[in-house]
Parts: C-alpha cells; structure tokens; sequence
C-alpha cells in the first residue's frame, strides 16, 4: 500500500455503462406486473481483505493519528465501491470508523473505541479470492488536519464516547461519516456523508474542497467551506440515516440518496415510512436541480426474516445512461436492486413537499401516488437475497462486465453493539464477519 503515490493514473469509466447491458435487456423485456425477468443469478467470486492493523494503516497516512486501535482491523471501506477504469480494480470508502451502541442506565450510547480513525478512500484490486488494498488516501481538512469520524453538533448528532460508553469525546464540526463514493473525470472525487447529510467534494489527494450541506444547518468551525446549498427540509434526516448512495450522471450531474424517510414531523413518522427522496446535484451549478419521491417495497418483500419497516434502507444508486438509475432496497440481512427512469414530470424540488410546514407530510401519506406525488416507478432488476453465497449487508454495487455485479458489505470494523464488543482489557472481540468483495452473474441476454 502507498499512502499517497504519485503519478496515479485514474481512469475513470462512463456511468453510463453502470449497469450490465444483459440487466438492461432483462429490464426491457420484463413486464412490471410480473417483476423480475425469469433466470438464475448466482456468485461467481468472492474474495476477502485479509486482516490488516487499523492503527498501521492510519498511520501510515497520517502519522501518530491513532495511538491504540485496540486489536481492530481495518474494515469498514464496503460503504461503497466505484470502478477506477482498470479490469478488477475500484475505489471504495470507509465510513466514519469502528462504532457501536452500549446502553448506560437504560439509554443507548454511540461510542468510537479508535476516536483518532480518519475516514479514507481505499483503492482496491480483486485478484482470486483476495482482496488488495493498493493505495488509500485520508480525507483531510484544508489545512491537511484528519476530518475524523466524530460526530458534528451536539443536539443534533449522536453524543460521542469512549469504547466502554463511560467517557464522553468531543464533537468535531470536521467530523464525516463518508457512505458513497464516485470518481470525476479530473481526478476528484464526490463523497456522500450521513451527519448533515452532506454532499463532499473532495481533491484528488482527499483535500475537502467544499462540504454542501442543508438550508439553515449552521455549521460552524469547520477547516473547510461549507455551502449551505441544499434544502432545508433535509434538516430533518433521520439520526444515522442521511445521504448513503451516490451515482455519477453521463452528463455530470450527482444522485443522492436520503438513505431513511425523512423525520417529518417526528421520529416515529420516519419508522413508519417507505417513501424516501432522491435528489440531482448539478456540480456546474452548485445545486440541488431536482428532488424525487421514492417508495420501498414492503419490509417482508425486500427481506421475508423483517417486519419493522424502519430497517428499510437505500445503501446504493448506479447511474444507467442519462435518466436511470439502479437502486438498492435492503435491510442488514437483505437486498433488492430496482431500476427507476427519473422521469421529469415527477421533479418535486421546491413544492409543498419541502414545506416541513406542510400536513400530512409527504412521509406520512399510506399511499402517495394516490394523493398526487409522482413517485418514481421501478422494475425489480434482482433478489440477492435469494442468491445464494451474497454476504448480508451489502452497501457498494459496481459493474464488473457486461452481466456481473460486484457487491461490497460493511463489515462494521467486525464491531458488534454491546458490552461483549471489547474484552476486559478493551481488546476487540471480533465479530467474525470480513469485508468481501462478491461477483453475481445475472441471467444472460433477457
């Protein structure tokens, strides 16, 4: 691994080919009413990243960030996957670092046993069944400083503490929870963060060029621009629920993705929910240009084990050509990947739906097509919870040819929530569970 190599060459493919020309065909020919085209998908790789010390890796980056990893191992970059342009080889994305739950006092806590953790970009090489990381690159502030992981504002973020939940660390107005990754044709990349959410334009080098973030955020302190540029209605993202998927338009245009229904008016109005938003961010402009309702399938559709509708998530968006994208519906043991054309008739941006005023709210309708929101139609394109050998929470989607996916999970840092997650010497008690990278052929031709 080199931490910052020079002369990287970056090719970076067309999204246009984002999706396998056979899927294309199955989507084409298949009729809504029936769902998925007929045929088999199955595994036909996977491959594993072998144990690497957390703290070695860090600080191979930026030196003396992280003083005890306390035996975790580098994990975490399944958050999402993007192709470079070379055959087996893509650029992922930790998330804001090993983290878990412990209940004090019957309230649970949010803890970061490796507070010093950078978030990183992590290049990749699919070589047998092995997993190589290549080069890895910290996102840094401004003036070079780690962004860290760790929460942005008290009272509205998770309250940070130490590993054993007992001493609070302090908020990091920097701090990123990085969840999707593209690569633009200069070399830079776009990250999608859950605290603001945020949009993250990144250098090359994984300088934070600009952070956009929500209408009347305030965000205060941080070592880098910050634009509020998106709407304001996007204040009331679920906690750990914020932008996760991201895809890269032919034209240039982004597509995020509000992971969960927005809190609107409340929490439990979000559990409830399966009408999240998508949105269009247009780079040239510096702005959100359209904003789209979209309707997950029932919780027992998408993962037949569930029945709390509130684990329904959208993990991963691939642009397919101009005006599609391919979606992840998923749960932690459970994915489903549909496709939806972003037809123009159902732009919502700046409608009575962004009125956080506006009652019922748009998450709150049982049917939204029949109150009038175009909500975005969709095609079943594959099951992978029916295919057998597809790790469970799969977060990172990619095109490895013509009929191949690549999936990426998230291994949580092999993290589990609890007091049994660190020994009595605070050593991590690995959950077993390694980051992998699985190739799915689908049904050839239909």
């Amino acid at each position: 691994m080199s931490p910052r190599a020079t002369g990287r060459h970056r090719v970076h493919r067309s999204v246009a080919a984002g999706l396998p020309l056979a899927v294309m065909a199955a989507l084409a020919a298949a009729d809504p009413a029936v769902g998925a085209p007929s045929g088999q998908a199955h595994v036909v790789r996977t491959a594993t990243l072998g144990d690497i010390p957390l703290g070695a890796f860090s600080n191979a980056l930026l030196p003396r960030t992280v003083d005890d990893d306390r035996g975790v191992a580098l994990g975490g970059i399944g958050s999402d996957i993007y192709p470079t342009g070379r055959k087996g080889e893509f650029w992922t994305v930790t998330d804001r670092g090993p983290n878990g739950q412990i209940k004090v006092d019957g309230m649970k806590r949010r803890t970061f046993p490796v507070p010093g953790f950078d978030p990183a970009i992590v290049k990749i090489r699919v070589s047998g069944d092995t997993v190589k990381v290549l080069d890895a690159i910290p996102v840094t502030t401004s003036s070079g400083r780690p962004v860290t992981g760790l929460p942005n504002q008290e009272g509205r973020d998770e309250a940070p503490y130490s590993y054993d939940a007992r001493k609070p660390l302090p908020y990091n107005a920097n701090g990123l929870d990085t969840e999707g990754i593209v690569g633009a044709a200069d070399g830079s990349f776009w990250l999608a963060d859950e605290y603001g959410p945020s949009l993250v334009h990144v250098s090359a080098r994984g300088k934070v060029l600009t952070r956009y973030v929500p209408k009347g955020l305030r965000l205060t302190g941080a070592d880098y621009p910050v634009a509020e540029a998106l709407p304001s209605v996007l204040l009331h993202r679920k906690v750990n629920r914020g932008f996760e998927g991201l895809a890269l338009l032919p034209g240039g245009d982004l597509m995020m993705a509000v992971q969960s229904p927005l809190s609107l008016p409340d929490a439990d109005a979000a559990d409830a929910s399966r009408t999240t938003r998508l949105l269009r961010f247009s780079p040239q402009r510096k702005a959100v240009t359209a904003e789209y309702a979209y309707r997950f399938d029932p919780v027992n559709v998408v993962d037949p084990s569930e029945d709390d509708t509130s684990e329904l998530k959208i993990s991963s968006v691939v642009a397919v050509g101009h005006d599609r994208l391919l979606v992840e519906e998923r749960t932690d043991k459970a994915a489903r990947l549909q496709l939806v054309r972003l037809d123009r008739r159902a732009n919502i941006l700046g409608g009575s739906w962004d009125d956080d005023t506006t009652s019922p709210s748009l998450e709150q309708l049982d049917d939204p097509a029949a109150s009038g929101v175009p909500v975005l139609a969709k095609r079943l394109v594959v099951d992978l919870g029916t295919v057998a050998g597809v790790p469970g929470k799969i977060e990172g989607v990619a095109r490895v040819d013509h009929d191949t996916l690549a999936l990426i999970n998230d291994n949580d840092f092999g993290m589990t929530d609890g007091t049994g997650a660190f020994d009595a010497q605070g050593r991590l008690v690995d959950s077993g569970v390694e980051t992998t990278v699985t190739y799915v052929r689908l049904p050839h031709g239909r």
